[in-house]
C-alpha cells in the first residue's frame, strides 16, 4: 500500500499537479498546432494566386465588407470540400490560391443556406436585387431574411482608398493610380449594387 506522505512521482505529479497539467497541455498543443500551420505559410498552392485571379475592384471591396458587416458568412460559407456530393452541387471544390487576397477568408463548413464560393456568373444582377430585397420571392421556402435598406445606403466613397492602401500593405497589387481612382468608380453606388458585384466574382477565377 503506498505511503499517503510519499512525494508523487512520474506521470502521478502531472496529473496531482493543476499547474503542471496546464502548462503541459498548452505546450503540446502549441507544438502540435505549430508543425501544422507553419508549413503552409511556405507552399505555394497557399499563398501564390490561381491564374487568373485578380484583387477586388473598389466596387467588390465594398461589397465584401457589407457582406461581412451583415453576417452573411454566418449562414453561407465559401470552402466547397472536395467530397463528390458537394462538387457535383457546387463546382470544383475551392483552392486557398482563391483567397490570397481575402482578408479574412469566409472559409468554414457550417451551413444554414448554400455555399457561395461558386455562386460568381449564375444569376443575373436583377435576380441577386430581388433575392436581397426579398428571398421569398425566388425561394418560397427560404429563411433568409430581407436586406431591402441596402438599397436606400449610399457606399462611402471617400473610405475606400484607405482601405486599399491597407490590403496592398498586406500583399494586394494594387497601384496609385488604381487607389487613386477608386472613389470615383464606387460614388453613388448603394450597397446592394456593391454585394452584388462581390457576389458576381465570387469563384470566377476557377470554374
Amino acid at each position: 500500500m503506498a505511503n499517503p506522505k510519499e512525494t508523487p512521482k512520474g506521470h502521478e505529479r502531472i496529473e496531482t499537479n493543476n499547474f503542471l497539467m496546464i502548462v503541459l497541455i498548452v505546450a503540446v498543443i502549441s507544438v502540435g498546432g505549430l508543425v501544422e500551420i507553419v508549413p503552409l505559410f511556405f507552399q505555394k498552392s497557399t499563398t501564390q494566386p490561381v491564374p487568373g485571379l485578380k484583387p477586388y475592384t473598389p466596387m467588390q471591396l465594398v461589397g465584401r465588407e457589407v457582406y461581412i458587416r451583415e453576417g452573411c458568412f454566418g449562414c453561407h460559407s465559401q470552402m466547397i470540400r472536395p467530397f463528390h456530393a458537394e462538387t457535383m452541387r457546387y463546382g470544383h471544390f475551392s483552392l486557398a490560391g482563391e483567397f490570397v487576397y481575402d482578408r479574412p477568408f469566409q472559409w468554414g463548413s457550417k451551413r444554414t443556406g448554400p455555399d457561395l464560393a461558386r455562386i460568381g456568373g449564375r444569376y443575373s444582377d436583377e435576380w441577386h436585387r430581388i433575392h436581397l430585397r426579398n428571398p421569398r420571392d425566388v425561394f418560397p421556402t427560404s429563411n433568409m431574411p430581407a436586406y431591402p435598406w441596402l438599397e436606400r445606403r449610399v457606399v462611402n466613397a471617400e473610405a475606400v482608398p484607405g482601405k486599399m492602401r491597407a490590403l496592398r500593405t498586406l500583399g494586394a497589387p494594387y497601384t496609385d493610380e488604381e487607389i487613386a481612382a477608386s472613389a470615383e468608380q464606387v460614388k453613388g453606388a448603394t450597397e446592394m449594387d456593391a454585394l452584388i458585384a462581390y457576389l458576381q466574382v465570387l469563384g470566377t477565377a476557377v470554374r
